[in-house]
């Protein structure tokens, strides 16, 4: 009886011992199952809220002189005119964007389209404002851009004056692969100044209270090039939205 006894103690210390490893086994699977669903939910949260920063950059604004760059105080009209829009001639300009001193992007720009800021553009190359100037602005989700043209590097700045009102934006709000358009201040539809972006890729850009952005023209030939040597290789750090890690600096403009 004794030795029957004892062998049934032992029996359920087993039995004990198994259900306490199941449980924990149990909940360790549990564990990693709860784990496994937050990381994914974490990722695509991180990728939505990615995709979105992008848009309300661009729509909501950061309140600088130009539309997407860093934060400043919106700064106050300039007492300089803006070139004549008489000065596009209502025609067809072409040109060549040449960057780091050898990759080249053939453009036009649209003169009847967009006279004022095909006046200041022109304007502004034929004094060789652009020289030197670093493409300060990769984005890489949402919207694909790279944003040129700001004398301080960092999106805040531009010539002595600013323009507007806006011309030529896409009743649709996408801007398509190759399009050449013109930044401005969130809200703002006479913000413009010298900054301009480059459609990369096809891109919705949400129109604000003040309208869309100034299509003055597009890249002709180059994209893909640019694609290679510069986006392709990101962003600085590598985020979504900053300074590509590539630089971009505008060596040379011709327009014609």
């Amino acid at each position: 009886m004794a030795a029957a006894s004892a062998n049934n103690r032992e029996a359920q210390d087993r039995l004990r011992r198994y259900q306490a490893r199941q449980t924990v086994h149990e909940s360790k699977i549990a564990r990693r199952k709860r784990d496994n669903l937050i990381a994914v939910l974490a990722i695509v949260v991180v990728g939505a809220l990615a995709a979105t920063a992008q848009i309300v950059y661009f729509t909501a604004g950061p309140g600088t002189p130009e539309p997407v760059a860093s934060a400043s105080p919106t700064p106050t009209p300039s007492a300089v005119a803006a070139p004549d829009p008489a000065l596009s001639e209502s025609r067809t300009w072409t040109g060549t964007m040449t960057l780091n001193g050898g990759l080249e992007l053939g453009y036009e720009l649209d003169g009847a389209a967009a006279p004022q800021a095909v006046a200041s553009f022109v304007t502004l190359a034929q004094q060789g404002f652009f020289d030197g100037l670093a493409c300060h602005r990769l984005t890489t989700a949402g919207i694909f851009v790279l944003q040129c043209g700001d004398p301080n590097g960092d999106g805040t700045g531009g010539p002595d004056y600013r323009f507007g009102p806006i011309e030529n934006a896409p009743l649709d709000n996408i801007y398509t692969t190759g399009v050449i358009a013109m930044a401005r201040q969130s809200g703002d539809g006479a913000s413009m100044g010298s900054q301009f972006f480059i459609v990369y890729d096809n891109s919705p850009i949400p129109a604000d209270a003040a309208g869309g952005y100034t299509v003055m023209g597009r890249v002709t030939s180059g994209l893909d090039a640019l694609i290679t040597d510069i986006v392709s290789a990101g962003v600085d750090g590598g985020g979504t939205d900053g300074p590509p890690a590539v630089p971009a600096v505008l060596t040379g403009i011709t327009i014609q």
